[in-house]
């Protein structure tokens, strides 16, 4: 039996394809429209959002709400000082336009509600001598195993004591351990 082909085929099965793809494209397009026009008509009766800028106190006309100064301490060490508006400035002046009965500037000292300041005093004189005593020892250490000649044994012992010395050394010769230890008065 004899059979006999065609040749009109149809290749519909890639064009469907390419339909399916220009379909869901088409989609998409009309979805963004969509969104754009309800986008539009949500904006439409408001303006555009607030955003943060920076207006001074003066544009304002607002009272800033608190002021910093660096001035000097009865010791003449800088610091830094808070003028708190709220605090005693009823008339409209600062502590530093005010003069005392003796025509000079107020001292300021302690926080803002008037208590006096606490002096602290840190001394580290005990520790500084410790350290000092630890660096002649290593000098001294360093100066016998030069002078020790031929005795192996005691050059050994020698470098291991001034290994210690030399450990102990780098753990206290630095501030955090003088911090640390040191003793602190008021």
């Amino acid at each position: 039996m004899a059979m006999q082909i065609q040749g009109n085929y149809d290749h519909s099965g890639t064009d469907y394809a390419e339909r399916v793809k220009e379909k869901q494209a088409a989609e998409r397009a009309e979805k963004a429209k969509e969104a754009e026009k309800a986008a539009e008509e949500k904006n439409s009766g408001r303006l555009s959002e607030p955003k943060d800028e920076y207006i001074s106190s003066e544009k304002s006309g607002q009272k800033p709400t608190g002021l910093y100064r660096v001035g000097q301490d009865e010791n003449g060490n800088r610091k830094i000082f808070f003028d708190d508006p709220k605090a005693g400035h009823a008339n409209g002046k600062d502590d530093r336009s005010e003069k005392n009965e003796d025509g000079q500037a107020p001292k300021v000292g302690g926080d803002s509600q008037g208590k006096p300041s606490e002096k602290c005093v840190t001394n580290t004189d005990k520790v500084d001598r410790e350290i000092r005593k630890l660096k002649e020892k290593k000098q001294h250490l360093k100066q016998q195993i030069q002078t020790s000649s031929g005795d192996e044994m005691k050059i050994r012992e020698l470098e291991k004591k001034l290994a210690q010395v030399e450990n102990e050394l780098s753990q206290k010769d630095n501030d955090t351990y003088r911090r640390q230890n040191a003793s602190v008065s008021e």
